[in-house]
């Protein structure tokens, strides 16, 4: 299962979509095998107290009951304490596929993410931009968003606005579940999508799980509730390429490692890694 040991499944029509669109839809580039051995750690990291519940959030912020059966659950930088998803964000095809749609020669892991909406969850993922979030800058910065169970309208797909990525435009981070900006934070007020969704040119993707979807981090995406019995669970993986470097921005969250490091520092360090090329792993990975 190691990211070199296939052709590289990126097709240049793939790219051209990715750039025209700042997004595209992969299908069936990651295998059985990876998608049942990221099955369990998921669950572990769903059970741990890292995650955060973002519909108890939701229900706080907003004054609302404990009306609905689902919940959104979300954590990040599991692959920090966990060798299963340090090997899905290193050694899956995930890398190579970062690597080719930004055109770049390396791909540096940023951070991983666990996003579970159970049966029943009534909370949108509010429309955002990545690049608000991420303490880097670039053009060469992209989210995979990677599915492990079958993700449809009613199941909470991602939604994006198609082309938002090409203006050079940085929106300021919200809180995901409520449209509530992060107070101190850098950029624009993000226009309402949800409130004249005929206003911007949407596109959504129905996902197997194996598929992959890559968007750009500049572009505006948001999800659906998950109405249906089923479960949405997917791991998203963040890249950047070789023009990226570190931009710290006023009020988003950090991490750790951001106080060591200064406006223009290169990434390949311990805490962004260089994961493409890499090392064939030695354990089937």
């Amino acid at each position: 299962m190691s990211g070199g040991a296939e052709p590289c499944p990126v097709r240049v029509e793939d790219v051209a979509a990715f750039e025209r669109d700042g997004v595209v839809c992969l299908r069936g580039v990651l295998s059985r095998a990876w998608l049942e051995r990221m099955a369990g750690p998921l669950e572990r990291e769903l059970a741990a107290a890292r995650s955060a519940d973002l519909s108890a959030m939701s229900r706080r912020l907003e004054g609302r009951g404990e009306e609905g059966v689902g919940r959104f659950v979300a954590g990040t930088d599991h692959w920090r304490h966990d060798a299963d998803f340090r090997a899905f964000a290193a050694l899956s095809p995930l890398p190579r596929i970062a690597a080719a749609l930004l055109r770049s020669e390396a791909a540096y892991l940023y951070e991983d993410s666990v996003l579970v909406k159970e049966p029943g969850t009534r909370e949108v993922t509010r429309f955002h931009q990545d690049m608000g979030y991420f303490h880097v800058a670039g053009e060469q910065v992209c989210t995979t968003w990677c599915p492990l169970d079958r993700v449809t309208a009613d199941s909470g797909a991602l939604r994006y606005v198609r082309g938002s990525h090409r203006q050079p435009r940085l929106f300021k981070p919200n809180l995901f579940v409520v449209p509530v900006e992060i107070p101190g934070t850098e950029g624009e007020s993000l226009p309402d999508v949800d409130a004249d969704p005929d206003g911007f040119d949407l596109v959504s993707f129905d996902l197997e799980p194996g598929d992959v979807a890559v968007h750009h981090a500049r572009t505006l995406h948001g999800a659906f509730p998950n109405a249906s019995t089923r479960r949405r669970r997917a791991i998203s993986v963040r890249y950047c390429g070789d023009d990226a470097c570190y931009r710290i921005r006023a009020g988003a969250p950090r991490k750790p490692h951001h106080d060591r490091v200064r406006d223009g520092d290169p990434l390949g360090d311990a805490d962004c890694p260089r994961v493409w090329p890499g090392q064939r792993s030695r354990d089937g990975a």
